[in-house]
């Protein structure tokens, strides 16, 4: 008898925990940031209050550093399928769709203030055209966060003016709008994947990079380059992204719970990549970087050979998505 009433006993246990069990949902997520970045600290917040908010319904495992490759290889797993989420920088994916680095177009905006007007509108025509594009893509835009403003290192020459880029060989993402930039200053540019990047630097493969102090600091790079130069050329931004496979299976509630979730820790991501920028370059420089810091004169000179190119990409564009951009730039300007 006893026998008989632990064998209902240990049935009723596993009843009562299987719904539980067959409810609950793993995810991945991956990026390219080094573990400690703001980006990264960013993704484990996002995780920890979507497992919290869901009573560990949904529980996501952080993939950082490119350990399941660079936003290439992300952005095709995610419109595949085959990867659930990722903090993804859609620059980096124009060989999907052109229009995911529109954002790039050199010299949008040149403050901070500029940005959050810009850059974090959600009725603005960047985030308008980032999230038709990802959609189009089979990925769900959650959050938008800060890739900051883009610097140029390298390994041969100060640069102080646009002619100090001219012969200069410099890795560039996959994107127009930041090649465009280099072309017009006469550099021989340079398109690798993110994940290779440090090994060329080293072996003297390209001179430089563009990325800005954030990446520079935490992936290195910075020891494999003698100066920088914060010309603030390209200002970027990235997403919490999901794959519209993987969204569709989740219910109403739980995507209502992720989207706040992203929503949360990219805003924390942008304060806190602010706080620190100034810090990483502090440590660049310690490092024994030169860091040049433009005179607004020397600046306004990047500036009008940044936007030679605007017109240029207008094909690939469109006219009148560029000229939405510039009504937005002039608003944005007024007092």
């Amino acid at each position: 008898m006893n026998s008989i009433f632990r064998c209902l006993a240990i049935a009723a246990a596993v009843m009562a925990i299987a719904p539980s069990a067959l409810a609950q949902t793993k995810a991945r997520l991956g990026h390219v940031f080094a573990q400690g970045s703001p980006a990264d600290v960013a993704s484990h917040k996002f995780a920890d209050l979507v497992k919290e908010r869901t009573n560990g319904e949904v529980q996501i495992t952080i993939f950082p550093n490119n350990q399941l490759g660079g936003d290439e290889a992300l952005g095709r797993d995610l419109s595949r399928g085959s990867l659930e989420f990722a903090f993804l920088n859609p620059g980096s994916l124009a060989g999907l769709d052109p229009l995911l680095d529109f954002h790039y177009l050199p010299y949008i905006a040149s403050t901070f203030e500029q940005v959050d007007k810009l850059f974090f509108n959600p009725d603005g025509i960047l985030q308008k055209t980032l999230s038709a594009a990802l959609i189009k893509q089979n990925m769900t835009p959650l959050a938008f966060f800060e890739l900051e403003f883009r610097a140029v290192t390298n390994s041969k020459r100060p640069v102080v003016s646009p002619a100090d880029l001219k012969g200069l060989k410099v890795r560039v993402p996959g994107s127009a709008s930041i090649r465009s930039f280099f072309e017009a200053a006469g550099t021989q540019t340079v398109t690798m994947p993110f994940s290779n990047l440090f090994v060329a630097l080293q072996q003297g493969t390209v001179d430089g990079q563009d990325n800005g102090a954030t990446i520079t600091y935490n992936s290195r790079l910075f020891e494999a380059q003698k100066y920088m130069t914060l010309t603030n050329h390209v200002y970027a931004m990235g997403t919490v992204t999901a794959s519209q496979r993987f969204w569709k299976r989740l219910t109403d509630k739980q995507r209502e719970i992720i989207t706040q979730a992203a929503i949360e820790a990219a805003a924390e991501e942008v304060k806190n990549s602010r706080a620190m920028n100034g810090e990483y370059l502090d440590k660049i420089a310690a490092s024994g970087v030169k860091v040049t810091r433009l005179k607004p004169e020397e600046m306004a000179e990047f500036v009008k050979v940044g936007q030679i190119g605007w017109e240029q990409l207008a094909s690939t564009y469109g006219k009148d998505r560029i000229q939405a951009l510039k009504d937005e730039i002039a608003a944005a300007s007024r007092p």
